[in-house]
């Protein structure tokens, strides 16, 4: 990849780069960005090359994170916020999530083999010296789906954002979430707020980063605890819709939200105690789940500090950095995959996409 990478600089210039890295990550497929190019720039590129230059740009950005090269204008200090006591303030927002994405296994890797060595010696052979020798094959993945985790750090107005991916499993979450706290001067911020869907290695990884706000710095998001809620009331009470199921739901989210976690775990005791058979079942999984995250559903908290409770900006950056990703027939090497992922987060984050290309520019020249 590495010598990939010096062919593609040395041969392609960095504004051709720069529109292919736009039209690939926008178009649906590597080919429609090609037929963008060639109307919109009156530029010819085969579709190989195109995928190449995409590909190995969105690794290039990885390394230039890793090492440093693309540093912010903006820190903590600049994520200005106000209390509901109109007093200003610092705050910044910490998230992360793993999101899935679709993979090439071994065994697809090998079947695409059996079928082009098939046809290579099915050629006559005057015309086989005329065929390109067949690449390496890389390792494929054991599953057909592979988990990616993003990363966000942003402020109240999401004017600051800062993403990241990676799919190093847990050990590269925990690298990823302390170099980019570092790189965003988490600790400039005065109020530093981490909000997850309550995975269990998300609230272990978070931790390990300078927060400090409700909840112990970290709150559970709202529209998962309720959904978990809204799950047993189901189970208990019938469809979602009746009365009964409504009223019972809206009164214990509400004291969630506005009374605290003891009010509303009360409420949960009294429930259980009516139930019995698979509905009790149904009542024990969801202490279960609220129990053990007691610190987190501290909604009132937030409320009395202005705090978000949603995970909103993390939910939707694990949409658009995976968008061109899936697909019908859609397939991917994982490093591959990053790499897309990669330069959409670049692109997310705010005044990287252009710091990049311009230390591009600075390089050529």
């Amino acid at each position: 990849m590495d010598r990939l990478l010096d062919v593609i600089e040395s041969s392609v210039s960095v504004g051709v780069r720069q529109l292919c890295c736009r039209e690939g990550t926008q178009a649906r497929s590597f080919a429609r960005g090609c037929e963008n190019l060639k109307h919109l720039a009156q530029l010819t590129v085969g579709e190989e090359l195109f995928r190449q230059i995409v590909e190995s740009e969105g690794k290039a950005v990885l390394r230039a994170s890793d090492d440093g090269q693309l540093e912010l204008d903006w820190s903590g200090a600049d994520c200005h916020a106000t209390t509901p006591k109109g007093d200003a303030t610092t705050r910044m927002y910490a998230s992360a999530d793993g999101v899935l994405v679709p993979t090439i296994t071994r065994k697809e890797k090998d079947k695409r083999r059996e079928t082009a060595l098939k046809w290579r010696k099915e050629t006559p052979r005057s015309k086989r010296g005329k065929l390109k020798r067949l690449p390496t094959v890389k390792h494929g993945t054991d599953q057909r789906y592979k988990q990616v985790y993003v990363t966000i750090f942003y402020d109240q107005s999401q004017e600051h954002r800062l993403v990241g991916v990676t799919r190093k499993r847990v050990a590269g979450l925990k690298k990823l979430l302390k170099r980019d706290g570092e790189r965003v001067g988490l600790l400039d911020a005065r109020e530093r707020q981490g909000i997850i869907d309550g995975a269990v290695c998300l609230r272990s990884n978070l931790e390990e980063i300078p927060l400090q706000g409700a909840g112990g710095g970290i709150s559970l998001d709202f529209y998962h605890f309720s959904g978990h809620v809204g799950e047993a009331a189901v189970a208990t009470l019938g469809n979602k819709d009746s009365p009964p199921c409504k009223e019972w739901l809206g009164q214990v989210l509400h004291t969630a939200k506005h009374e605290g976690y003891e009010p509303f775990f009360q409420q949960l005791i009294e429930w259980r105690s009516g139930l019995r058979g698979h509905k009790r079942k149904a009542a024990d999984k969801l202490i279960g789940y609220v129990a053990p995250r007691q610190e987190m559903i501290c909604y009132e908290q937030c409320r009395a500090k202005g705090l978000d409770i949603g995970s909103g900006p993390m939910e939707s950056m694990c949409g658009v950095t995976t968008d061109r990703l899936k697909g019908r027939g859609r397939r991917w090497d994982l490093d591959n995959a990053e790499s897309l992922m990669a330069l959409e987060a670049l692109y997310q984050s705010t005044g990287l996409w252009d710091r990049h290309w311009k230390n591009a520019f600075a390089h050529q020249n």
